[in-house]
């Protein structure tokens, strides 16, 4: 049992040690995703100021400063959290012969880097994908997922709001999809990682980009625009435009919908008024159906 303890211990110590050497420069730049994750925002939400989409949308737009503590809790403090409970895991799967590499399909350490990071970034996002579209066609999966689709005004923070409860349904995926490339992370995934984010920051942005098109592979704005929407399409009551960082499987599956680009969209959900408005209310809601909260 002191095995498991330990490693639950040793998990949180561990991330909250590596959190504290990113934010005081001691970790290396390339891997350092605390500050990474604030200079890609200055950035987009830069661009959204000089070149915003939506002219009429403020630049501290509507639930601007929530959604910001949004991703710094998601990143980092729900990270520390939950860090603990997926070692506990690793050990007492160790302990039943179960391994990173028990899954492994393929073996992508003997290839070129530039095409482990290739193939690791399509992998992942189609995990991610798919595990999009399950948060959509489960209803018990969609309660937590509609704190995402809470947001009535876009912009580059709205990336990573979502309720702690989305966490637990990708890692594991996301985990899954590791272990079938062998069972390890790229030594350079930080590059996927960093692209990730960038890409969905523009996704969520006040600022029309299409790629031209690149649009038929990669996720845009404006395509991202619609999966906001609060009125569907008939025949997508499930919603459309899945697409994390790319937009080919959208395509691929005929999930794509992208009317016109004005981004004069409304959005949110219906019943979207029950929603609360404090992190802490949102962070309990999916439980049970509740009454919004001031």
């Amino acid at each position: 049992m002191w095995n498991y303890i330990n490693a639950f211990k040793d998990a949180i110590l561990g991330t909250l040690n590596w959190t504290w050497n990113s934010i005081i420069f001691e970790v290396p730049w390339h891997t350092n995703y605390f500050w990474g994750l604030i200079v890609i925002s200055l950035l987009v939400w830069g661009l959204e100021i000089l070149f915003p989409w939506r002219k009429n949308q403020d630049i501290f737009r509507k639930d601007f400063w929530l959604d910001a503590f949004y991703m710094f809790f998601n990143f980092f403090i729900f990270a520390i959290i939950i860090s603990g409970v997926y070692r506990f895991l690793e050990v007492a799967f160790a302990d039943l012969g179960i391994s990173m590499t028990s899954l492994a399909l393929i073996d992508i350490s003997i290839w070129p880097m530039w095409a482990q990071l290739l193939v690791f970034f399509i992998v992942l996002d189609f995990v991610q994908w798919f595990t999009h579209v399950l948060l959509h066609r489960f209803e018990v999966l969609w309660r937590f997922h509609q704190v995402h689709h809470s947001v009535k005004e876009m912009g580059f923070a709205a990336h990573l709001r979502y309720h702690w409860m989305e966490n637990i349904l990708y890692k594991p995926l996301k985990v899954f999809g590791v272990m079938i490339l062998g069972g390890f992370e790229p030594e350079q995934a930080y590059i996927v990682h960093f692209i990730a984010i960038s890409i969905g920051h523009f996704n969520h942005s006040n600022i029309k980009i299409t790629y031209g098109p690149l649009k038929y592979i990669l996720n845009n704005p404006v395509m991202h625009l619609y999966h906001h929407a609060y009125n569907l399409p008939e025949g997508k009551q499930f919603g459309m435009n899945y697409g994390i960082s790319l937009s080919v499987w959208d395509y691929m599956f005929k999930t794509n919908y992208i009317p016109e680009d004005s981004g004069n969209v409304e959005l949110g959900y219906e019943g979207d008024d029950t929603m609360p408005n404090t992190f802490i209310g949102q962070m309990k809601y999916g439980f049970s159906k509740k009454e919004k909260q001031v």
